[in-house]
């Protein structure tokens, strides 16, 4: 079985979508027998081309008291290492959920979540400011989720705002 081929690509994609869809929905889609179905699932997992599944969770809805942010840093790369130190060093820290290495004028995008916004400002400015190879970094609070991994979060809860009419 090729790891890319167009079968576990749809399979790939179904799991994407849904990570709960059962193999037995995805093998009628597929057109597939669920055992292999099942024996694909488990070779994309081995090969790590399956890194995990997660659910979108709308914590609004929970009254919880989670802050995000996105912190964009400047690094100055490292002979031989170029970003993958550096992004390796901040990817370890509990509070950082995700790490990219992107264009512009920053080089790496972090997302940041901690209980308030007093503790991501403390996060970055004591451990990620810090960093030998950070030059500058810029945070960017999020005030509110939309839409995350393709989920629409916005629903028909009111903000506050009010309602806008065109």
């Amino acid at each position: 079985m090729e790891l890319c081929d167009a079968k576990n690509r749809k399979i790939l994609a179904l799991l994407e979508k849904c990570a709960r869809m059962s193999s037995a929905d995805i093998a009628a889609v597929v057109d597939l027998e669920v055992s292999e179905v099942d024996a694909r699932i488990a070779e994309l997992e081995r090969a790590g081309v399956i890194r995990g599944y997660k659910g979108v969770i709308d914590w609004e809805k929970l009254d919880s008291t989670k802050v995000s942010a996105m912190i964009e840093l400047k690094v100055t790369p490292k002979a031989e290492y170029g970003f993958e130190e550096v992004a390796a060093k901040i990817a370890s820290y509990n509070e950082v959920e995700t790490v990219y290495l992107v264009s512009g004028a920053y080089d790496l995008h972090v997302v940041v979540t901690g209980k308030t916004f007093q503790e991501v400002c403390n996060f970055v400015s004591r451990e990620l400011a810090v960093i030998e190879s950070v030059t500058s970094t810029g945070t960017l609070f999020v005030m509110r989720r939309y839409k995350e991994l393709d989920v629409n979060l916005l629903g028909d809860t009111d903000d506050g705002r009010g309602k806008i009419f065109i």
